[in-house]
């Protein structure tokens, strides 16, 4: 799945931001693309991330910092004080296609949220303080990115599948 074109090599800062960021976006799922459920959770590192796991988390992220942050609104978060890493844990019954699926909607909604901002400088609060919508754009990309860079390193544990696109 791709989220939209490939980024724009000119073009406004809105576009550039938008287009890096879904770009990152398709790539991770694109990380899933073959896994099988088992593969998806394998713990391959001496910490608990598996791939799905953090393409779980994102999705959670995506929530946080373009729906709740942004948009104001307020998810029902998996995570608590008791639990803090909830977002990172598949659960029984959960699936390749359930997370990719929560994944995909929590870009969708994010994308939505961000289509409709005035400008770059709308500003979201929170008890983290202000942040401006390109703030939050350009963490974003660095937040998937790093994630992907993991994904990158898992999926090629899992079956030696590496690269950015199989048509790159």
């Amino acid at each position: 799945m791709r989220f939209g074109p490939e980024p724009p090599r000119t073009g406004s800062e809105f576009d550039t931001l938008l287009g890096i960021l879904n770009d990152q976006r398709s790539l991770l799922l694109w990380k899933l693309d073959g896994v099988d459920v088992e593969q998806g959770i394998r713990r391959l590192v001496t910490s608990e991330t598996s791939l799905l796991g953090i393409v779980k988390h994102l999705a959670w992220v995506e929530r946080w910092w373009f729906g709740e942050f942004i948009g104001g609104e307020k998810p029902d978060y998996p995570w608590n004080d008791e639990d803090p890493d909830a977002d990172f844990r598949i659960e029984p019954g959960e699936t390749v296609e359930s997370i990719s699926e929560l994944y995909a909607a929590a870009v969708e909604r994010s994308n939505e949220i961000i289509r409709a901002a005035d400008s770059l400088d709308v500003t979201g609060e929170s008890d983290r303080g202000p942040r401006s919508l390109r703030w939050v754009l350009v963490h974003m990309i660095e937040e998937t990115a790093r994630h992907l860079g993991q994904a990158d390193i898992l999926r090629e544990q899992i079956d030696g599948t590496v690269g950015y696109y199989p048509d790159r």
